[in-house]
């Protein structure tokens, strides 16, 4: 297997199950796009480093003059004349590298900008289940630590680097002007750098995209961990949490310490190499003066032009280090635009009506068995249906679908005869919207929280949507109503408060069609009714779908679908099922014989 074969190998291991990597011809396009956005600015840097290179390769030709007249006693006229023009070319050098440094800074910094809000853009293109499979961890490392990575080589390193290459090119160059033989010379004790250069590069891009995809997966597991803490804790999970922290663990370090052994084989033979070119040209140069061939200034200023050589080569080779593990942050970011997007290529036709049809519908999760099994649905416009059943009947699953956040791995789920899946997202919005007991409070007032769903709605609006979800009263009593600041340093919203900011997001769009997925769990029993109450009345004449843990919510609703094992075995109004004696039946009468808790659910 070739080295190109065994990189790609493992970028693809390193990549494997989560989010794409871009390839490398990927990360050089994309390179391409980021000068040509601020081409002229990048041209005057090259410019810039052009001059202060070339104001560099006077001090060593005008020491070889100097040394060579004082030989020929030429005097001290030589030193008088020439010594200010050495001083004069230093200014100038200085000048114009701190300038370009300057603009190379301006660039990075310009650039570093456009690769953040594109990462952004393209995050928030990704469907919600691309996300999931991929882990929030890899997704959080991306737009951390890689993104970072990528800013300080474009602020830092990439404009040394381009000093640093302008400079070696104009150095080499004026040991062949001087002398061509010494300049062979020259290129030849660089021999060893060259061989240990490739040899790095063929392994470094895996090693460190592997090192990267490891840190993703410490990230996922400790956001996990953390995030189901009362789960762990519940169900008794902290040792296999552990353990599987340190599996991530050893695998981060294991993968560190590759890239480690790579960079410690390359910079003690790259340090070695360094004087190998300077005392070639001196020991050649030597024994050319000797014959006569040579002058002693040419042989003083050609060995000074390659120990000159040997300061831009070592930053050049110690940022190439720094631009394999910055190339890997880059692919990991760019490897965005690889990912499946939200907006279905070529569009989709509109939905004709409000109708949702679920077909032959299986679904199986990646690393998990078959779901759903054949589940046919049909959900009127206008209707509230509720779906019960145990614990991992697919009732999620199902609503998962239902809202186009999974497409099923058989069948299909269609609002107005298109799927679902392939509704472009501000149709989708539009058509169906999912509220689970997941939700977030935005820093800012509780008016910037509101108008996230709808920009243009008025205070009024607002109120409206706040009442409808029986969160008024707590908002006017904070300081400045709907602009009181929320967050972890004003205003702390409890579980419910929180919940009630959401449904209120859901009354402002709007939806023809509400999936309800246990999204009143955390309210008390009392306001979790009277939500559900207030929002079945703003929604009149809309489509609910609630996946109901209470079984009051069953019976309020037009009909109920009740799912076991992934299938759907009951479907009817609550007396036609009650009458049935079937499950349901056995469900109502525990429920409502015995009294059960409601925050028992159905279990």
């Amino acid at each position: 297997m070739t080295s190109d074969a065994k990189a790609a190998g493992a970028e693809a291991e390193a990549g494997e199950g989560r989010l794409p990597v871009a390839t490398r011809a990927d990360v050089r396009r994309a390179t391409g796009r980021l000068v040509r956005a601020d081409a002229r600015v990048f041209a005057g840097v090259v410019t810039l480093n052009v001059l202060a290179a070339a104001a560099g390769l006077a001090g060593p030709w005008l020491l070889g003059r100097i040394i060579d007249e004082v030989r020929s006693d030429g005097g001290t006229a030589a030193v008088d004349r020439l010594a200010p023009a050495i001083l004069v070319c230093a200014l100038a050098q200085l000048v114009l590298a701190r300038w370009a440094r300057y603009a190379g800074h301006r660039f990075g910094e310009r650039t570093l900008a456009r690769v953040r809000e594109g990462f952004v853009e393209r995050t928030l293109a990704l469907p919600a289940s691309v996300v999931e499979r991929a882990g929030t961890g890899d997704l959080a490392t991306r737009g951390t630590a890689d993104v970072a990575a990528v800013g300080t080589t474009l602020r830092d390193a990439g404009p040394e680097l381009l000093v640093c290459a302008v400079q070696a090119l104009f150095l080499l160059g004026a040991v062949f002007v001087i002398d061509p033989l010494l300049g062979a010379v020259g290129v030849l004790g660089l021999t060893p750098v060259w061989f240990a250069l490739r040899w790095y590069l063929r392994r470094a891009r895996a090693g460190y995209l592997a090192e990267g995809a490891a840190t993703s997966e410490v990230a996922d597991i400790l956001a996990e961990t953390a995030g189901g803490a009362r789960t762990v804790e519940a169900f008794r999970l902290g040792e296999r949490r552990t353990a599987a922290s340190r599996d991530a663990l050893a695998v981060s370090r294991r993968t560190r310490l590759h890239t480690l052994f790579l960079r410690s084989v390359f910079f003690p033979v790259v340090e070695v190499s360094y004087t190998l070119p300077v005392a070639g040209v001196l020991l050649l140069g030597g024994m050319l003066h000797a014959r006569g061939t040579l002058s002693l200034g040419t042989v003083v200023a050609a060995a000074l032009y390659l120990r000159q050589f040997a300061d831009p080569l070592d930053q050049i080779l110690m940022r190439v280090e720094q631009f394999q593990s910055s190339g890997a942050s880059f692919a990991r970011v760019e490897g965005l635009a690889r990912a499946p997007r939200s907006e279905p290529e070529g569009g989709a036709p509109l939905p004709a009506d409000d109708r949702i049809d679920v077909r032959g519908v299986r679904y199986a999760y990646d690393r998990g068995g078959e779901v759903l099994r054949g589940v046919d649905l049909t959900v009127r416009p206008g209707e509230r249906l509720a779906v019960v059943g145990p614990s991992g009947a697919g009732k999620t699953t199902l609503s998962r679908l239902l809202a186009g956040v999974d497409a099923p791995t058989a069948g299909s789920v269609t609002v107005g005869g298109v799927a679902v899946a392939d509704l472009a997202p501000e149709t989708l919005r539009r058509q169906v919207v999912l509220v689970t007991q997941e939700h977030h409070v935005f820093l800012g007032t509780v008016r910037d929280n509101l108008l996230i769903a709808e920009p243009a709605a008025s205070d009024e609006e607002l109120w409206a949507a706040l009442a409808a979800v029986g969160a008024a009263g707590w908002v006017r009593e904070l300081p400045g109503g709907l602009d009181a600041e929320v967050g972890a340093d004003r205003h702390r919203t409890d579980g419910s408060q929180a919940q009630q900011l959401a449904l209120a997001r859901v009354v402002l769009a709007d939806p023809h069609t509400l999936i309800l997925d246990e999204a009143t769990a955390l309210l008390d029993p009392a306001t979790a009714r009277h939500t559900e109450r207030a929002l079945a009345a703003v929604l009149r004449g809309r489509t609910v779908i609630a996946i109901a843990h209470r079984l009051h919510t069953a019976h309020d609703a037009d009909r109920v679908a009740v799912m076991e094992g992934g299938r759907l075995t009951e479907l009817g109004t609550h007396e036609e099922l009650v009458r049935a004696g079937g499950a349901y039946a056995s469900l109502w009468g525990t429920w409502h014989g015995e009294r059960l808790d409601p925050q028992d659910g159905l279990q």
